[in-house]
């Protein structure tokens, strides 16, 4: 469908930012005990070192600077959350509480590969011909 694909990398782009976004305040409020969240200790494993890779992963995402790297680190992250914290409770994300950590490990997987879309600082700092080509 044409008219889909026509707007297909802003898409893209407001999916990464928006993901970026809410895994960055994910990250924010356990490194920093923020929005009703309590701060985990610092340099405590692994719940101060996950919340530090959503915080600046996150980031990362969310304005596009190392966007496939840091997306393929949250991911990663999200699936050792989900079969270390959640699968031993229960088989079923429904049942262990782990649905956050399914659907960001695959939202990161799928910016992963992907990409950044548009409107991405990676864009900005690559000049045009590397772009083109990259594409």
């Amino acid at each position: 469908m044409k008219v889909l694909e026509r707007y297909q990398k802003q898409v893209i782009a407001v999916f990464r930012i928006v993901i970026g976004f809410l895994f960055a305040s994910h990250g924010a409020a356990a490194l920093f005990g923020v929005l009703g969240t309590k701060q985990v200790e610092a340099f405590a494993w692994p719940s101060w070192w996950a919340a530090a890779i959503q915080f600046a992963g996150g980031a990362l995402v969310l304005v596009g600077l190392a966007t496939r790297y840091a997306a393929l680190l949250c991911s990663g992250s999200m699936a050792y959350a989900y079969f270390t914290v959640h699968q031993v409770d229960a088989l079923l994300p429904v049942q262990n509480g782990g649905e956050k950590a399914a659907l960001f490990c695959f939202a990161f997987l799928l910016i992963a590969f992907l990409g950044n879309g548009a409107w991405a600082v990676e864009q900005r700092a690559a000049p045009r011909s590397a772009t083109a080509a990259a594409e």
